[in-house]
This record gives C-alpha cells, structure tokens and sequence, in this order.
C-alpha cells in the first residue's frame, strides 16, 4: 500500500497540466505580438518609403495637399549648408568664373538636379574680415525673402572653402548693360525697362529699411550689386557690408569705412553719424547712371559733363532738360518718366540725410503715385560761400508739394528749426547749423 496521502499522485498531475497551459498561452501572447510588431514596422516602413517618392500625398487625413506643398518650399528656402566637395564638384573644380572683385570671385555651378547657381567664394586680407562677410550676407539673406532681392540658397564654412551659393541670375549685372553692352551684340536695355529696374531695385531697398523685423541696410547700393534675370527683373545682391539694426536707433555705429566711392554718401566718409539714408543717397547715384546710361565720372568727357549729376542738376535748374533728353539719347515718349526719375535722383541725394526721402517714399515718387517736389541744390556744399541758410528752409518749405515723405530721424548734431505747418504735417524736418 502506497504511503502517500490519497489523491497526491492526482493533484501533482494536475498542477503539471496547468503549468504546461500557462507556458503555451504566453507563448501564443508572444508571437502575437511579434506577428503585431512585425506588421507595425512593415507599415511604418511603407509608409515611410511612400512619402520619400511621394512627398505631396494627397490624404485628409494626414496633412493636407496645400499645407504639405507650402512646408516642402519652406524647407527648401531655408539655407543649406554644402560642403566643399559638393561645391567643387558642382563648379567643376571653381573652373568657371563669373565675376571678381575685392570680396572674392564668383563661379558659375550646376548640381546634379539640374539647379544653375552661382557660388562666390570669400576671401580678404583677414580671416576676420572673411567671416564679418559671411556672417553678413548669411544672416542677412537667411531672414530676407523678397521678389527684387537674390535668394541664397546655401552656405560652405571650412577650412578649405568659405562660400555663398546664390540663384543664378542669367542676365549678369546692371552695370555691364549700362556701360559695356552698346558696343556689342548684347540687347541695350530701353529705357522703359531702365525704368522698371530701378523700382524693383527701389522696392528691395524699401523692404529692407522698412518691411523687415530689423532694419537692414545695405551700405553698397550700385549697378554692380544689382543682378538681371532672365526677364531683367532687377535683384539686390551683395550684402558682405550690410548691417543689422534696430528701427529705434538713431544712428548706426560704424567700425570702418563702407561703400563704394561715387556712390556712398558723405556721412560714410565724413565724421557725421549715419542712418539707413545712405542707401538713399547711393540709389539717388544709381538713378543718375540708369538716366544717363553712363558712369556717373568719366574724365574722358569735357569739364562740363566729367561728373554727371552736377551736370544734369545745372540743366534742371536753367529749364534746359531737353539738352538732357538728347545727350542721353530719351525719346519723346520717356522724357516725362525721364523727368520724373531725375527729380528723384536729386531729391536722394541730398547731402543733409534729414531731407532725403525713405525708400517707401521713392517708390511711390518714381510710380507716379506721389508728386515730386521740387528739389534743392544737392551740391551746393561743394561751392564756398553758398549758403544753406534761410533760404533753403523757405525753398524747402513752398517745394514740399503733396508728398508724404517723412524723416523720423534728426541724425546731425544740430538744432532743429520749426517749419510751417504743411512741413509739420509731413513730419520733414530742416536742421539748421
């Protein structure tokens, strides 16, 4: 007889059942759930290689079509940032040269997609120098988007190679139209055009002084910096000296010299304190050299015409514009818009910056939208014993006309005088020594 308890034999069995169905069960959870994980990555990973060819997925209930299309041209308007191979292999080893000057030269590139672009590699006498450039341009264009401003795409920063990638403007650079072109196959632009160009490039200008979160100005307006597409729409390029400011500053601290001379305005090289209006005065130069379809100096001419803007302010003042309109070869049909521009040109290059008008201003004028007001000698510092006295501010007092241009800046160190009550009402001010 068995010494075990009765029924032991029976209820270890038992146990041994369960325990083995328990066993099977977490199996059974196991694979599920592998079986669950297995088909949660095959769907991510579909999902995933889907989107990668298939970037505009038109499903509501994800994002909508609109909003993933407007998200990609965000992405792709942020700048990149390439590397030195990728830029030597798309400029074929910098083999193909556009252009050059004191900033450094730049080379035309194709990437593989197909993208034309033009890269212009830094350089200068210090490596602080180069990265007070690019750390400009970068920062500058990298919050920038307007129609008349060139578009950055990238950027290289090492060792070997510090580089701007912009869009590749076909139709090269204002000046080489201006200047080189009448002599060659090249299209000479009609003055219809002239015209557009230099409000597109007003319009960049106005944007950049006015539009942006901080006012950006740009220090080196000239028909270099201004690039030609396809369709000559004018684009703003260059900003290795422009400067970031806040609106509420008076004046900008400058640590150098800026601009290029025949264009900078006299504050850049005088000891006066300087605001965004010298990019005024420099567009007022190239207003000049658009009108006149010359530079602005040229010793090979006679004394009388060698400096073309004190020239053609000699002809307004004596009513004989249409010596103007001949020299500078303007039909009939444009010398009103001719007029009109050449009243801009003097009205920005006033040597007091108080008195010229912003840029939003300029715009308006050269639209015809607004009235010109007669504008005052801009040169008469040049000529000892003229004074800028009384008679300015009546001058300027009775020639405001119906324009709205103001000046919320008194930047020379100087006493402000009270003017009628139409210059209160279009906030100009005149300061008086």
């Amino acid at each position: 007889m068995s010494s075990y308890p009765s029924g032991y034999g029976d209820t270890h069995t038992h146990a041994a059942g369960t325990s083995g169905g328990i066993v099977v069960v977490a199996i059974i959870v196991v694979v599920v759930k592998l079986v669950i994980i297995v088909a949660v990555c095959r769907y991510v990973c579909n999902r995933t290689s889907k989107m990668q060819t298939e970037p505009f997925v038109n499903d509501s209930r994800f994002i909508p079509l609109a909003m993933v299309k407007f998200l990609d041209d965000m992405e792709r308007e942020k700048p990149i940032r390439f590397t030195s191979q990728q830029l030597r292999i798309a400029t074929d080893n910098l083999s193909f040269i556009l252009g050059s000057g004191g900033f450094g030269t730049v080379y035309k590139g194709v990437f593989t997609n197909g993208t034309t672009v033009a890269v212009k590699v830094l350089n200068g006498t210090s490596d602080k120098r180069i990265e007070e450039q690019f750390m400009a341009e970068v920062s500058t264009m990298g919050r920038t988007h307007h129609f008349n401003l060139v578009r950055l795409y990238g950027f290289c920063f090492e060792s070997s190679l510090r580089a701007l990638v912009y869009e590749f403007m076909i139709n090269g650079s204002l000046d080489y139209h201006l200047f080189k072109a009448k002599n060659g196959v090249n299209v000479v632009l009609g003055f219809e055009k002239l015209h557009e160009i230099a409000m597109g490039t007003a319009r960049a200008i106005a944007y950049l002084h006015e539009e942006c979160p901080h006012r950006i100005v740009h220090y080196d307006i000239k028909p270099g910096n201004i690039l030609l597409d396809s369709n000559f729409c004018a684009k703003v390029a260059d900003f290795g000296l422009a400067k970031l400011c806040n609106r509420d500053n008076t004046h900008i601290t400058m640590t150098g010299g800026r601009g290029t001379p025949g264009y900078a305005a006299p504050e850049l090289w005088l000891p006066l304190p300087v605001t965004h209006k010298c990019d005024v005065y420099s567009f007022g130069m190239l207003l000049f050299e658009i009108i006149g379809r010359r530079r602005n100096m040229d010793v090979t001419l006679g004394d009388s015409q060698e400096w073309f803007p004190i020239w053609a302010w000699r002809k307004y003042e004596t009513k004989q514009l249409n010596d103007l309109m001949i020299v500078c070869t303007i039909e009939q049909k444009d010398e009103e818009v001719a007029e009109r521009m050449l009243k801009v040109a003097l009205c920005c290059v006033q040597y007091r910056p108080e008195t010229r008008p912003v840029m939003s201003i300029v715009v308006k004028m050269l639209e015809g939208a607004l009235e010109v007001p007669e504008p005052l000698n801009p040169f008469s510092y040049l000529f000892s014993g003229v004074s800028e006295g009384g008679d300015s501010l009546a001058r300027m007092a009775w020639n405001v006309g119906g324009s709205d241009w103001t000046s919320s800046e008194v930047v020379t160190k100087s006493t402000v005088v009270e003017g009628t009550p139409l210059m209160k009402r279009y906030e100009i001010t005149i300061a008086s020594e």
